[in-house]
């Protein structure tokens, strides 16, 4: 291991290349390629469209900030009628790596996942059939649809969809962590190393690998001790009804993991320290070293990549008689 460690730090000076890290469990994560445009455009409108809310003032960034973070830096999310949701909001950056979505993984892909949080109670509000009607009544939007899938009325399918193409652009490459998997050795610093070897020594690598550093699996949380939260979600169990998956998630990704405070599923941990140390006693029996602690947390800090620079989209007018009905509305409450 040692070795390892001494060769790292003189790989740029002998010609590295990424094949060379072949067999390392993480892998880099490329800058995205778009191979339809004018869908990730409309997918990035709906993703900032509060219509698609039943109050009209929550959109799929209100949780998923992509100016922060890609999470609302939260406990748990806060949503119609300032209802607080009952789990952490996971980020949207590097979502697509993920084996299925949610914590509990109940939706296979980011295209069913932007179906449930439109319909639920403490999210949206709203409902399928109104965000179709919603859409489909501003001319810019089926002008749009049409664009891109052709002719056919807006469905809720076609609406998931746009989102989730834009979702899959939403990647963070050029970590100094993957510029270290490239072959630049002065990327990391001997700290940043050092945490890297720690990290998969003790262990955390058999759960939080692959270009997304975890994600791509589910594990019990509290597999050596328990895990004690006030949150009330029993994880896969809810999803399975199988005694074992009580308390079993999808593990997070890593990326940018400084950037995504609170920690778990509860939101409960804020620092990333405590989170490293809570994490290596109840799912590895292990009490690390203040060394150990600070070096696990320097390596993590190095898979924060760039993150997409997006430019807000300019959302179509309603038309004039959906604000009419909405002053009569307004007046009718008076």
């Amino acid at each position: 291991m040692k070795s390892f460690l001494f060769l790292s730090l003189l790989l740029p000076a002998s010609g590295f290349t990424l094949s060379s890290w072949a067999q390392e469990p993480i892998q880099v994560i490329e800058p995205v390629s778009i191979k339809n445009a004018a869908k990730v455009e409309l997918g990035k409108k709906l993703f900032f469209e509060p219509r698609l809310s039943k109050s009209g003032i929550i959109s799929c960034n209100s949780c998923h900030n992509l100016a922060s973070s890609g999470t609302d830096n939260l406990p748990t999310s806060i949503g119609h009628g300032w209802a607080e949701g009952p789990i952490n909001s996971p980020t949207v950056f590097n979502a697509g790596y993920n084996l299925a979505q949610f914590w509990d993984g109940r939706a296979a892909d980011l295209k069913e996942q932007a179906a449930g949080p439109i319909v639920a109670e403490k999210e949206m509000a709203s409902s399928h059939d109104i965000v179709v009607k919603t859409l489909a009544g501003i001319p810019q939007y089926r002008a749009e649809f049409m664009a891109v899938y052709g002719a056919g009325n807006i469905n809720i399918d076609k609406v998931t969809d746009a989102i989730a193409a834009f979702e899959d652009t939403l990647v963070t490459p050029n970590s100094d962590f993957d510029l270290w998997l490239k072959g630049d050795g002065e990327a990391l610093s001997a700290q940043q190393i050092r945490g890297y070897q720690t990290f998969k020594e003790i262990g955390c690598i058999a759960c939080h690998n692959g270009p997304a550093v975890g994600g791509n699996s589910y594990q019990k949380m509290g597999v050596v001790k328990p895990y004690l939260t006030s949150n009330s979600s029993l994880g896969r169990y809810q999803v399975t009804s199988r005694a074992a998956d009580k308390h079993v998630f999808k593990v997070p990704t890593l990326r940018n993991i400084e950037l995504t405070a609170p920690y778990f599923h509860d939101g409960a941990v804020w620092e990333l320290s405590e989170a490293v140390n809570v994490m290596a006693s109840i799912q590895l029996g292990k009490t690390l070293t203040a060394r150990q602690t600070s070096d696990i947390v320097a390596f993590l800090k190095s898979l924060t990549g760039e993150r997409p620079q997006i430019v807000l989209p300019l959302l179509p007018p309603s038309p004039d008689m959906m604000f009419k009905g909405a002053d009569e509305v307004r007046l009718a409450d008076e």
